[in-house]
């Protein structure tokens, strides 16, 4: 018989399968998807957040346990005990409900990374320590993520990041990452810098790729990986804007230049 733990925290219950009856699965405060209650005293309006956030972990939950293709609409609402035409008020397809999902985890690294941006002023340190956060923030999503996989992997894909479908939490998270290069000590070219936040997203998305194959213990070859990775960039940025290093930076760059080009 399957077991399941509760996780309470604000207006959203997740439920996540114990991978065996002994597992301890520990979450850290606020390290689960939600979003905060709305400041405002309409009732209405909470309640509307309330039924939205029901469906969204609702869809989680099915798509996890049955796989994101096998998995309906009208499932979802039954299972959240919602009329299937609310459900698509709030959602209009799967599409959706995965996208809100990739906007709230955003909105959850964001949060969770603003002390991290006061404390660390160094480039390595920032880089590091925001990596660990969203390592720590997808950590009860690990099962899912290889569930989401199967279908985002897809090119065609309007799950897929790279898709024009997921483009506006791209560029968010892709502003994020220039957010983590403002303050730093570290100086870098203005030609590097204009391109270093794509560069550095790429690089959290192969971290995050690595993250959903990795069956290691608590994913700590990710955790090893992702340490010493974060060790070279550091290193190469800070080497950057020497003299020595100028022909390989604008070789790099050209390099990116064309790849954005478009193919006739």
């Amino acid at each position: 018989m399957n077991r399941f733990k509760i996780i309470d925290i604000s207006l959203l219950r997740i439920r996540i399968k114990s991978t065996s009856p002994g597992s301890d699965l520990t979450i850290m405060k606020k390290k689960a998807l939600y979003r905060k209650p709305l400041e405002s005293s309409d009732s209405t309006a909470k309640k509307s957040e309330q039924t939205r956030s029901l469906i969204l972990e609702t869809a989680l939950e099915l798509f996890t346990e049955h796989g994101y293709e096998e998995t309906t609409m009208r499932a979802i609402a039954e299972k959240a005990g919602v009329a299937l035409g609310n459900t698509y008020y709030y959602f209009r397809s799967k599409g959706h409900l995965i996208q809100a999902f990739y906007d709230r985890l955003h909105e959850l690294h964001r949060e969770t990374c603003v002390p991290i941006m006061q404390r660390e002023k160094t480039l390595k340190g920032r880089l590091r320590a925001v990596m660990r956060q969203i390592l720590a923030d997808m950590e009860p999503y690990h099962q899912f993520a290889g569930v989401l996989f199967r279908s985002a992997a897809d090119p065609q894909s309007p799950l897929n990041p790279f898709s024009p479908d997921s483009e506006a939490v791209r560029m968010e998270s892709i502003e994020w990452f220039a957010e983590v290069l403002k303050g730093t000590k570290t100086k870098i070219p203005p030609d590097l810098a204009r391109e270093l936040p794509t560069l550095l997203w790429l690089y959290h998305m192969g971290i995050v790729l690595f993250w959903i194959h990795d069956r290691s213990a608590k994913q700590v070859k990710t955790w090893r990986l992702m340490e010493q990775t974060v060790e070279i960039i550091s290193r190469l940025i800070s080497i950057a804007s020497l003299p020595l290093m100028r022909p390989l930076r604008k070789s790099t760059l050209q390099m990116l230049a064309t790849l954005r080009e478009d193919v006739a």
